[in-house]
């Protein structure tokens, strides 16, 4: 029996927003495009959606629902290092992740060891993370497969939890309404009302070959998801390309010496984290992010295979130059290359005696592939 958690950030963007702006914490926010330019809501906060406004309105129609309302344009650099950190601590329980979106994912836990292998605590625990962390909160769904764990994470939103145990599927399943199935639209939802289909019970009295004539391709999805079994594996289609830590401070950091001062727990966290890592990784770069006063962040980078206390008090310091201002936030990590990615070339300084061989082998690999018939190498990295 497999052991799926989804986890789905609660409005990701304007989570985001409140996190980076407190005082826009308890009043209407929208994340999305100019009223007065037919633009659009990407997403809102719970107190937004008390007015009726949600995702995919037109902006002009959520201003009239909620006159109120500040609607806030998008800062897709602060949602996708948001969505990267949480990656990342998905990334500590398993290696199998489907990401659906920035702000969800589905994990297959099934052969975790961690919390003796309770999907339920390791949602927990995660969830708490990425709160402590990240300053967000996410909601997750635990269940035997993917369609159940997906209308689970949904159950106790925002920041809650449920779990569908594998004996409790079948009566989960019988009085969910038809319309929590997925690809059963408006359209699709009409169709099933003329046949008196309002809940999965209801489609469980027909047979797959009455739902296959009825509705198609569509018939035998019905009929096994009514029925709660839902075989797909998980789409694992990328792994981690970093690793990162970060503190937001109650206080602002008014100069480099208390910046430095914070960054040795930092990393003796970033390197304890690291042992976790499995060897198909191997650390290229070292860097720094730090977030001002005045909420602008910048990060500075440079090669390196470990971490490296000295390396990252340098960083720091180049970044802290860029801006001269207190500090609210400092983050240090490091960057991989996956060496499980057979094509994995990636760029090496030529020049740095550490990496000659690995230059000189990665050529040699280069060369190989030339002489082989019918084939091609993209984005070698090397001239």
């Amino acid at each position: 029996m497999r052991k799926i958690i989804h986890c789905d950030a609660d409005c990701f963007f304007a989570a985001v927003e409140m996190r980076d702006d407190p005082s826009l914490v308890n009043r209407p926010i929208a994340v999305g495009g100019s009223s007065d330019r037919r633009g659009v809501i990407s997403t809102c906060n719970y107190e937004a959606r008390r007015y009726g406004v949600h995702s995919a309105m037109p902006s002009s129609t959520a201003k009239r629902l909620c006159p109120d309302l500040l609607i806030l344009p998008h800062r897709m650099e602060a949602y996708r290092e948001a969505s990267d950190k949480m990656r990342a601590i998905f990334y500590e329980y398993t290696e199998l992740i489907e990401p659906l979106s920035l702000d969800e994912a589905f994990l297959d836990v099934s052969d975790a060891k961690i919390h003796r292998g309770s999907a339920t605590l390791i949602a927990q625990e995660i969830r708490q993370r990425i709160k402590d962390e990240i300053g967000i909160t996410v909601s997750a769904g635990i269940a035997p497969n993917k369609f159940l764990a997906k209308i689970a994470s949904d159950w106790h939103k925002p920041n809650g939890q449920f779990v569908i145990p594998p004996n409790q599927v079948s009566a989960f399943v019988a009085q969910l309404p038809v319309k929590k199935i997925y690809g059963v639209g408006k359209a699709m939802a009409n169709k099933l009302a003329e046949a008196n289909i309002f809940t999965c019970s209801d489609l469980q009295k027909f047979s797959i070959f009455d739902l296959s004539q009825r509705y198609g391709q569509m018939g035998s999805r019905l009929y096994k998801l009514s029925r709660g079994i839902d075989e797909r594996e998980l789409t694992v289609d990328r792994r981690r390309k970093s690793l990162s830590v970060e503190n937001t401070f109650s206080q602002d950091l008014p100069s480099l010496e208390n910046c430095l001062h914070e960054l040795p727990p930092l990393s003796q966290q970033l390197a304890i984290r690291l042992r976790r890592v499995d060897d198909d990784y191997k650390v290229v770069k070292l860097f720094v992010k730090l977030k001002f006063a005045d909420f602008s962040i910048t990060t500075i980078e440079r090669s390196a295979s470990a971490v490296s206390l000295i390396e990252l008090q340098s960083l720091c310091a180049e970044a802290y130059q860029r801006k001269n201002l207190s500090v609210r936030l400092i983050g240090v990590g490091v960057r991989f290359i996956d060496l499980r990615e057979k094509n994995g070339f990636f760029q090496l300084e030529l020049f740095n005696n550490n990496n000659t061989y690995a230059a000189e082998k990665s050529c040699y690999e280069l060369n190989d592939v030339f002489r082989k018939p019918n084939s091609l190498v993209f984005n070698s990295g090397l001239a």
